[in-house]
């Protein structure tokens, strides 16, 4: 049986509506995408909801009218500098006389999980189960159907400010759409261009939006650190604006245009295929800078940016530990020579992200900047069969912060 799923990516730079009907093979069949540009959020959060209402809007419009589907509800993506997270373990006897494993008990041992101090103004979003260990035996995925007295499981919780949180769901449900799930981003991104492959050897996603810089670091199948920096794109064009005084259309022209992440050697005296005239902040007046100049100023961003993604790396204690490298995605993640960047200061594979394995609209989709939006149709593909029915939404609505209800309903799909 096919159904259509929407997922909706609320981007501080853009807001992709993207509409998609499930094949009974599992696969994407694209058929409509809404992009507008983002109002109303800054750094991934929303500061203004009625701007952001408007951006929202937009964006599902346009989706319906190319898709000819009405939007009734969506999975959507959440990001912003109130985001931590932290692993934690969760203990549980097995409860059978027979001391086989059943789903209550893996559901138990991930509540037990969830006994950890979080504060009041924060709200938990996600507790993924990473492996499990059966009375001191490790690395197991699925325990269900085994034999044991004591089950452990190593969880992955992310959580979010309360506000904020209900900030992006306020904007989505005024704009006429119910949420199915809130998505982290980067998990969401790491759907659309991970493989199986490279989460198990171990792999750093990195997703450079406009106002964040998503981070995941997936070991052994499982998501074991993530975290977002309030870095992005938006960061170099007001570099640039600061630096050459020049207006920040102009800089984000110049940025795209002729940006390079690697500033490389300085041209010769005189070099004329060095300048490039722009306008300056006053109207009417033109100034020549040299290129190069610019591409230093985006370099030394950049290597902030990578020096970041560095600091993720250690914070998650596996350094020289992730033989899959690191995959850039994200709008930023085009930046000329970026990835060359990124593979000579950490000495790492790196490779750029790219949706795939997509049919129907999939060619206005063959971009880096889609990965959350795409990442979005998948998260729901895989776990949106538990989720609420149509009939069920309004009333489980209320009860969205309780995870474990949740869990509950999505188990089965983590599980083979």
């Amino acid at each position: 049986m096919q159904r259509t799923i929407v997922g909706i990516d609320v981007g501080t730079t853009k807001v992709c509506t993207i509409v998609a009907q499930v094949t009974d093979t599992g696969k994407l069949n694209i058929l409509g995408v809404g992009v507008t540009p983002s109002k109303g959020l800054d750094k991934g959060v929303v500061v203004n909801i009625d701007d952001a209402v408007s951006a929202i809007s937009a964006s599902i419009e346009k989706a319906e009218r190319l898709s000819g589907y009405r939007i009734g509800t969506a999975f959507v993506g959440v990001s912003g500098r109130h985001i931590s997270s932290l692993n934690s373990r969760g203990v549980v006897a097995v409860q059978r006389p027979d001391h086989e494993i059943a789903r209550g008990d893996v559901a138990r041992a991930v509540e037990s999980a969830q006994a950890v101090a979080i504060p009041t103004q924060r709200e938990i979003i996600h507790v993924i189960p990473r492996a499990y260990v059966v009375d001191g035996h490790e690395g197991i995925r699925d325990p269900i159907g085994m034999s044991g007295f004591r089950l452990e499981v190593e969880t992955h919780i992310v959580t979010g400010e309360v506000m904020a949180i209900q900030n992006l769901i306020r904007s989505v449900q005024k704009a006429g759409v119910e949420i199915d799930d809130l998505v982290l981003q980067p998990l969401a991104s790491g759907e659309a261009v991970l493989t199986a492959e490279d989460k198990d050897r171990g792999v750093m996603l990195v997703d450079i939006g406009g106002g964040t810089t998503d981070i995941a670091i997936f070991v052994q199948g499982g998501v074991w650190h993530t975290s977002v920096v309030s870095l992005g794109g938006n960061h170099f064009t007001n570099d640039i604006t600061y630096v050459l005084h020049t207006p920040h259309n102009t800089a984000e022209y110049l940025k795209i245009r002729y940006g390079s992440a690697v500033a490389g050697e300085p041209p010769a005296p005189g070099d004329a295929d060095d300048q490039v005239e722009i306008d300056t902040l006053t109207v009417g007046e033109k100034q020549k800078i040299s290129r190069h100049l610019l591409n230093e100023i985006i370099q030394a961003r950049a290597e902030q940016v990578v020096e970041l993604i560095y600091n993720e790396i250690r914070r998650s204690g596996y350094e020289g530990m992730l033989p899959a490298g690191i995959v850039l995605t994200g709008g930023s993640a085009q930046f000329n020579r970026f990835d060359e960047l990124v593979r000579d200061m950490l000495g790492i594979p790196v490779r750029v992200g790219v949706p795939g394995e997509l049919s129907g609209l999939a060619d206005s989709l063959d971009n880096p900047a889609y990965a959350t939006g795409v990442g979005l149709l998948h998260w729901g593909a895989r776990h949106g069969s538990a989720m609420l029915g149509p009939t069920h939404r309004s009333e489980e609505r209320e009860r969205w912060g309780n995870v474990y209800e949740r869990f509950k309903g999505w188990l089965r799909e983590f599980l083979p």
